[in-house]
């Protein structure tokens, strides 16, 4: 077991509506291991989104546990988790391509993809120039033409910024990795290209969780499927 869920609630208070509480997910109950990737079904509006930023600790849950096997080994709760734990988890144990591309302006391309390999300190340049290396090789799979390397990916646009954050989320294998609608703004060629990172991932035991806009990349790349709408509340 990578990552367990036992009996998560989420629940919003909305403070602009006097506030009233909007009940988003009810007693969420999963398990994700090793060399799986659990696809979430289910139609929009039924907190899919809110069930991976639960599992990335960007959202609280309201109730219940969360436990994250580590990349050391421990098991780490995300729900009593300190802010340094959850940095540390982050960066050593868990993924998250989102749908958006968050990085400091100005900065390169190249080096946004870099960056996680050597975030840990390794400051002395034959590091530094092994993680550009391998940026190099991911930019060029993922077919971000080399005139746009040295350039910062706010320029970009939205599907080669896309292409940048799924580089710069799965050039370090960790353990756990969450996908928001990696493929929704890329063509073809490069939705086939994501697939196919998709399952070199699952290959080398890798635990994902994901939503997927079209249908054919969600089966293509599901071990098995997880319908959202059972977790919603009937109240």
């Amino acid at each position: 077991m990578m990552l367990q869920m036992k009996q998560v609630s989420k629940r919003f208070t909305l403070h602009h509506q006097n506030g009233a509480e909007l009940q988003v997910l009810n007693q969420v109950d999963m398990r994700v291991s090793a060399g799986e990737c659990v696809v979430l079904d289910g139609p929009s509006g039924m907190g899919k989104s809110t069930l991976l930023k639960l599992m990335y600790a960007n959202y609280r849950a309201t109730s219940g546990q969360i436990e994250v096997q580590q990349a050391d080994g421990r098991l780490l709760e995300l729900t009593q988790a300190s802010p340094r734990e959850l940095v540390r988890m982050r960066r050593d144990t868990m993924g998250y391509v989102s749908q958006f591309l968050r990085v400091i302006p100005r900065v390169s391309a190249l080096d946004v993809v870099a960056e996680p390999l050597i975030e840990d300190g390794a400051e002395q340049a034959p590091a530094i120039e092994a993680a550009r290396e391998q940026a190099r090789a991911w930019l060029t799979r993922l077919h971000i033409p080399e005139g746009l390397w040295h350039l910062p990916p706010a320029t970009f646009s939205g599907g080669e910024q896309q292409r940048i954050n799924i580089a710069r989320n799965m050039i370090k294998p960790r353990p756990i990795l969450l996908l928001d609608e990696p493929t929704a703004s890329l063509d073809a060629a490069n939705t086939q290209t994501v697939i196919d990172l998709i399952q070199e991932a699952v290959a080398r035991g890798a635990a994902l969780v994901g939503i997927f806009h079209d249908a054919h990349v969600g089966a293509a790349v599901a071990t098995r499927r997880l319908d959202v709408a059972q977790f919603r509340s009937s109240t």
